[in-house]
């Protein structure tokens, strides 16, 4: 009696290995595939024949195309592909930027200019360092009734770091918290 098998589950973020990405030669279970390859023909032909083609080159019959009908696959060095893909996902990989988001809080809209330059240096080293910087005021008290000036301080920010960094909104209130976001100029 034969036991069904679970599919594999990819979670977010995760990459599927090669071997679980296509099946090779015996592995395959259509019966009819379509075949190419470098210096094949392309044509429709059962497993068997396309199998006994791969032997005859010295390759692999790798399904790169499971879903198409019929399956496609690809007359291929396996190992070679496997390397190949491998060094792809990691040159992806460098490539990709990641974005940290830093956060930097401002006492409260009363804030003192001295501290504001403070926080301003700490942003631009974050901005040159890629990050996105989120800058928020936490309203306490009265001084929610402040919000105009909570507004201007976190644009005039902004202003400070404009040569780093460009704003994506303006100022957002969220219950008793204000915030801008700012993030790094492309070079």
């Amino acid at each position: 009696m034969p036991v069904n098998k679970k599919p594999k589950v990819f979670f977010k973020g995760q990459v599927p290995k090669p071997e679980e990405l296509c099946k090779i030669n015996e592995k395959i279970e259509a019966k009819i595939v379509r075949v190419v390859g470098d210096d094949i023909e392309n044509q429709v032909c059962d497993i068997d024949t396309a199998l006994k083609l791969a032997r005859e080159a010295g390759l692999d019959l790798v399904e790169i195309s499971p879903n198409s009908n019929p399956p496609v696959c690809k007359i291929i060095n396996y190992s070679k592909y496997k390397y190949n893909y491998n060094k792809k996902q990691k040159e992806i990989k460098a490539k990709a930027q990641k974005n940290e988001m830093k956060e930097i809080r401002l006492g409260g809209p009363n804030t003192g200019e001295h501290d504001i330059n403070f926080k301003v240096k700490h942003a631009i080293n974050f901005l040159q360092d890629n990050a996105v910087v989120k800058v928020y005021i936490q309203f306490t008290g009265r001084t929610l009734a402040l919000k105009q000036k909570g507004e201007e301080l976190l644009l005039s920010f902004a202003d400070m770091v404009k040569d780093y960094g460009t704003s994506e909104y303006n100022p957002k209130l969220e219950g008793r918290r204000m915030y801008i976001s700012l993030v790094p100029l492309k070079k």
